[in-house]
């Protein structure tokens, strides 16, 4: 394997978390490695990057990509909830910056064995680790139809998902990417510039590895993780993931929850982030040209107070 080129939004990730030497850093989404060199590169001689994964093809080739690093880089193929248990073990008392690259990464999409993507057929199978115990084709075989539709509708914002689910049920069992996108093409029709099957499967994707929970659970914990000063970068890629992200960092950057029309505060929320940008950053179109996936992705990003 070789490694891809950069990661989205690169430049703009180690701009935001500006890594210093003696720097202390988190990637929670390893993937090829690619954020996670930038800021060994520039926390150099003495930074530190500690990084998290759940797929092991991805953890070996950015263990290839990083070895030039020697110690100074310490990976564990875990989901980036487990950061806190990550840096206990390090011995860290906080960490200088962390950063979320949400989602897919384009090394999975391409993959056609791992069943992201219907461009090519394959098993129909979608898990990040190989060890999670359900996959895309069990819930599409195995759920009620109404369930089925919900996960559609709710994940992948598919108004269809119950047209979807009902000729879904009708046509069981569905074990390869390409039988279940023509199936939604043929249920729906091609109507749109995006693949008829696009939100489906990015539904499946995200309800067969709990990716919306994950990142509900992980924000605050990266928060409590940041030294004073130190900033969380996390990039998302669509509407579901980037509004847990905006709320989150709102609530968060807020000193009283308390209804507007309350005289005196008594929830004693104090703020304990501030946003470094008002709106979230978007790639260039010169990166847009080079790498498709970036367009929708936003970066937002925070500093501990």
């Amino acid at each position: 394997m070789t490694a891809p080129h950069l990661p989205v939004l690169y430049k703009e990730i180690i701009h935001a978390l500006q890594p210093k030497a003696g720097g202390r850093y988190i990637d929670g989404t390893l993937g090829a490695g690619g954020h996670s060199a930038g800021l060994l590169e520039a926390s150099a001689p003495t930074g530190e990057v500690l990084a998290f994964d759940l797929d092991p093809q991805a953890i070996e080739l950015a263990r290839a990509r990083l070895a030039s690093f020697g110690e100074r880089v310490h990976i564990i193929q875990a989901s980036y909830v487990k950061m806190a248990e990550g840096v206990a073990r390090l011995g860290w008392d906080a960490v200088d910056g962390i950063v979320l690259d949400l989602g897919v990464s384009s090394m999975q999409l391409d993959t056609a064995e791992r069943g992201f993507s219907f461009l090519q057929d394959a098993p129909l199978d979608m898990r990040f680790s190989p060890n999670a115990s359900l996959s895309a084709a069990d819930l599409v075989n195995s759920l009620p139809e109404s369930e089925l539709a919900d996960i559609l509708f709710r994940y992948g914002e598919e108004r269809q998902s119950r047209r979807i689910a009902r000729v879904i049920g009708q046509n069981r069992p569905i074990t390869t990417t390409r039988q279940l996108a023509d199936l939604i093409l043929k249920t729906i029709g091609k109507k749109e510039r995006i693949h008829p099957a696009t939100r489906a499967f990015q539904a499946l994707r995200i309800a067969v590895n709990g990716e919306l929970d994950a990142v509900e659970s992980v924000l605050p914990i990266a928060i409590g993780l940041l030294r004073p000063g130190g900033r969380l970068a996390v990039i998302s890629f669509h509407s579901l993931e980037d509004r847990i992200v905006k709320e989150t960092f709102r609530r968060e950057s807020t000193d009283c929850l308390c209804p507007p029309r309350q005289p005196v505060c008594t929830c004693g929320h104090r703020a304990s982030i501030q946003p470094v940008a008002r709106k979230p950053i978007e790639a260039s179109e010169v990166e847009i040209q080079e790498n498709s996936r970036a367009r929708s992705a936003k970066l937002r990003v925070v500093e501990k107070l």
